[in-house]
């Protein structure tokens, strides 16, 4: 893995740890395991490492999602590719939800974050519209805009919002599948 990734990786860890304040580049350093100074020399600025933190992410994500050949080819495979896909971010990376938010938030006040944000969500939701436009989904790129907004609010809900006491995993799933059939005109 190239030593950009891994101190991004690790620049994840620390926002989901311990929050916007707590990212600095001594401890991403820690958490890389690499020699104080490592991080600053690829990342100079507090701002090009909370950039490259979002590009991280985009990339994994990208990684993550069915295209080509791979993609869904249904709407019932897209509500399978849908539940694993917020399943996985809910029960096994919870880090990368925690660590988008705190950039989402922080994004807010720093309009070269916001712009890395928003070019980052935008290839994320052209992907998903591009799922939709080959199942036929009518006004895709406004539905694959919304689709995403709902399940990330619905991840949200689950991990820190009002939502998370006790909701079990059939709950968020069947809201995961009715979104995606509702968004597709399949519900």
């Amino acid at each position: 893995m190239d030593r950009r990734d891994v101190l991004a990786d690790a620049a994840i860890a620390v926002l989901a740890r311990a929050g916007g304040r707590g990212l600095t580049h001594r401890a991403v350093d820690a958490a890389a395991g690499l020699a104080e100074g490592t991080s600053s020399y690829y990342f100079r600025t507090r701002s090009a490492l909370l950039t490259a933190c979002v590009e991280r992410l985009a990339a994994r994500t990208l990684a993550e999602m069915p295209s080509g050949t791979a993609a869904p080819a249904s709407v019932e495979d897209l509500v399978a590719a849908g539940v694993a896909t917020v399943g996985h971010w809910l029960e096994h990376d919870r880090e990368r939800l925690l660590a988008r938010w705190e950039l989402a938030l922080e994004s807010t006040r720093r309009p070269e974050l916001e712009a890395a944000l928003r070019a980052a969500g935008a290839r994320i939701r052209e992907r998903v519209a591009a799922t939709l436009q080959e199942l036929g989904v009518a006004d895709a790129a406004r539905r694959a805009d919304d689709l995403v907004a709902c399940l990330d609010g619905l991840a949200f809900d689950q991990v820190a919002g009002a939502g998370r006491p006790g909701r079990h995993a059939d709950g968020w799933r069947a809201s995961v599948a009715d979104l995606v059939r509702g968004f597709t005109g399949a519900g």
